[in-house]
Order: structure tokens, then C-alpha cells, then sequence
């Protein structure tokens, strides 16, 4: 059985700029991770199947929108919070992140954010406890990076509304109970519709054959006339203002999570250079390996400043959307860089399962593309910084 040595890297000491509750967070994810993930994950990504008994314990954890309010069955935790959740998850494994990130900031936010009282009090604390899974239906095929070109749209029918489309490369959704689409009225305006699994003309059939995410389930979303009840729109929104609010926080959790794979590169490359020995010594006494070594936690150090500081501005409600693409494009990259340098150190041994590395390398792929790709990213950092327009 695979056991889990994994330890924490703080070489500027971020962890003074943290209060008690924090670490108690992040303590307490590490243990559930160490205790529920790390061991069985790489036998379901082997398997490209997806652990859907985590689910329920992340909920009892309080994994699951932990910024919610109690009221609605959520922590009522911070953003630095839901952060340091999102990188011990992420350290573990991508694609349970991206569970747990579609569930709190896609599909849990956009409910509490501009959903009815009603809306809230019936869906929030189901999904919260992990009884129910959510998905967020925006991208689809033809509409990646210009969603504002969905073709998905709904008509008024009197009693409810008639949806037809179809969203792709959806997370959680062959296993989900509660779907957040977005779609295009009659007049062209974007609106968040709360769908429910069993909906006539609504399917969500799985997507095979990934390399990557390979223990997250993906699918489409499916709809052929699909009636949704007119109490089903959410009222506190519209246009893509809705969905790129979901995504910011999603991102959010991103910069973080994607810090967790690069920490537990970096510590699997460290522990292996001090045991392995060739040529009589540890590798990790040449020259090259202590200048990947120590390249790889410089990185690290600066991206754990860079979302600390992120998740400050985040709590005051001060981060800017600009903000918050530049960490998520900046912490993906530093990962992939870090587990592609860890892989060399490890030689041969870094393609096998019996070490994390590679699976990162591989979940890495789809975190660099998914919610806003790594060039996206660059070019919104662009316009923010010269107030020139590069998408048109």
C-alpha cells in the first residue's frame, strides 16, 4: 500500500502570516488526504475511474464551498481559507480538486451569489454535505474562450422555459444531481438556469479516453427540449458578468491548488535525491540536481507569497479579476515546471505509480487549458497593463 511521507516547504516562513484557524484548515485537509486520497488515487487513475465515495466525505469535512455561510450549510470560512483547502486537495490530486472547485466556487457561488432565498435554502446545504454533486455548464464545443458565442438558449413557454444546446468538457457531470447552465434568452441575454438530474430531455453522457484527469469525471451536458420550471432561473443576474464571477473564484482556487502538485513534486524530487545514490553518493549532491532543486522551491516560495497576498486582497474584496488571472496563469506554469524538473530527478522511476509525479505532469495539462487558457491568461494580464484590447 502506498504510503504518504509527504511534508510541508516553507522556506520563508508564510506560515507566520497565517492565524491558528488556518493551519488547523490546511492540518486537518492534510490528514484527510493523507489518510483517504493519496492511497487509492493512483489505482483510479490507472483505472481512469472516479472515486465517487470521496464525495460524501469531503462534504462531512466541510470541503465543499467553505466560504458559504453556516446558515446554508457552508464553513463561513475566509478566502486564505479556501485556499489552503484547495492546495492540500490539489496536492493529492487534480482532478478531486476540480470536484471540490465546481462544486464550491460553479455551482454552490452562482446559487448563493443570484439565486432566490428559495433556491439557496433547497439546493446550498445538499450540496455542501456532499449528497448531492454539482456541475457548471458553459463551455461548449465551438465556445471555449469566447462563451459570449454559445449557441445553448431557452425560450418562454408561458409556465416554463424550453432549453436546447449542449455544453462540453464538463466536470462532475456523468455523477451529478444539480447542473448551473447558462444560456441565451429570446433577446440574446446570457441567464443561469438550475437544472436537476431526471429532466426529460436532460443527459450528461461521459467523455472516455483522457490522459489527463483520468480520476475526474468528465462529460456533456445534453439538452433536447428540456422544460425547466420558470422558479429554476436564478434572478440575480445576467449577461457573462454571472459566469466569469464563478470562474474568478474558481481560478482563485486554482492558483492555490495547482501550488499543492508543485509542493509535492518538489518534495518527492528532494526525499528521492537524498536516497538514491549513484556513483557512490545521493544525486542529490551534484551539482545539477541541487540547481533543479533549487530553482523548483524558489518558484514554489514566490507562488505561495504571490496567492497569500492574492487571498488578502480576496478577504478585503479588493482582488481584481486581472489579479487573480495572473496567479492562476503564474502558479500552473511554475507547477508543470516543477513536476516536469522533478520527473528528470527521479530518472525512470518518475513515469511509474509508484510516485505522483507523473500524474500531476498529466492532470497539469488540463489545469493549464481549463477556466481560461494559459495564453487567455497572458493576454488578460495585456490589456490590463497597456488598456489595449488584444481578443479583437
Amino acid at each position: 500500500m502506498f504510503t504518504d511521507r509527504y511534508e510541508f516547504h516553507d522556506y520563508y516562513l508564510v506560515d507566520e502570516l497565517l492565524t491558528e484557524e488556518h493551519k488547523l484548515i490546511r492540518d486537518t485537509t492534510r490528514a484527510w488526504v493523507k489518510k483517504s486520497l493519496t492511497p487509492i488515487i493512483e489505482e483510479y487513475a490507472q483505472k481512469a475511474e472516479f472515486p465517487q465515495h470521496l464525495v460524501k466525505e469531503m462534504g462531512d469535512l466541510g470541503i465543499f464551498g467553505p466560504t458559504v455561510p453556516v446558515e446554508y450549510g457552508g464553513q463561513g470560512l475566509d478566502y486564505i481559507s479556501y485556499g489552503i483547502v484547495m492546495q492540500e486537495v490539489e496536492r493529492g490530486d487534480s482532478g478531486i480538486r476540480s470536484t471540490a472547485s465546481v462544486q464550491g466556487s460553479l455551482v454552490m457561488y452562482p446559487i448563493y451569489a443570484f439565486g432566490s432565498e428559495e433556491q439557496k435554502k433547497k439546493y446550498l446545504p445538499k450540496l455542501a454535505s456532499g449528497e448531492w454533486l454539482g456541475c457548471f455548464g458553459l463551455t461548449e464545443a465551438d465556445y471555449g474562450s469566447n462563451p459570449s458565442g454559445m449557441a445553448s438558449n431557452f425560450k418562454d413557454m408561458g409556465d416554463h422555459y424550453l432549453l436546447n444546446g449542449s455544453k462540453m468538457w464538463i466536470s462532475n457531470s456523468p455523477f451529478a444531481q444539480v447542473a448551473v447552465v447558462w444560456a441565451k434568452d429570446e433577446n440574446g441575454v446570457i441567464r443561469g438556469l438550475i437544472l436537476e438530474k431526471g429532466m426529460e430531455g436532460f443527459s450528461a453522457p461521459e467523455i472516455h479516453n483522457k490522459w489527463s484527469l483520468r480520476a475526474s469525471s468528465t462529460g456533456e451536458l445534453v439538452f433536447d427540449n428540456v422544460k425547466v420550471p420558470k422558479h429554476n432561473l436564478l434572478p440575480g443576474v445576467k449577461g457573462l458578468k454571472g459566469p466569469l464571477s464563478c470562474l474568478n473564484n474558481a481560478r482563485y482556487g486554482i492558483a492555490w491548488g495547482a501550488l499543492g502538485c508543485a509542493l509535492d513534486c518538489y518534495d518527492t524530487a528532494l526525499r528521492y535525491s537524498k536516497e538514491r545514490i549513484q556513483f557512490d553518493r545521493p544525486i542529490g549532491g551534484f551539482q545539477l540536481t541541487q540547481k533543479k532543486l533549487a530553482e523548483m522551491i524558489t518558484e514554489i516560495t514566490k507562488a505561495q507569497l504571490l496567492v497569500w497576498r492574492l487571498g488578502v486582497l480576496k478577504n478585503e474584496n479588493r482582488a481584481t479579476p486581472e489579479q487573480i488571472s495572473m496567479a492562476k496563469r503564474n502558479n500552473v506554469e511554475i507547477a508543470m515546471r516543477t513536476a516536469r524538473e522533478a520527473r528528470q530527478i527521479l530518472g525512470g522511476m518518475g513515469i511509474t505509480g509508484e510516485y505522483s509525479i507523473m500524474r500531476h505532469s498529466m492532470n497539469l495539462e488540463s489545469v493549464v487549458t481549463y477556466e481560461g487558457t494559459h495564453d487567455i491568461h497572458l493576454l488578460i494580464t495585456g490589456m490590463d497593463v497597456t488598456g489595449i484590447n488584444a481578443f479583437k
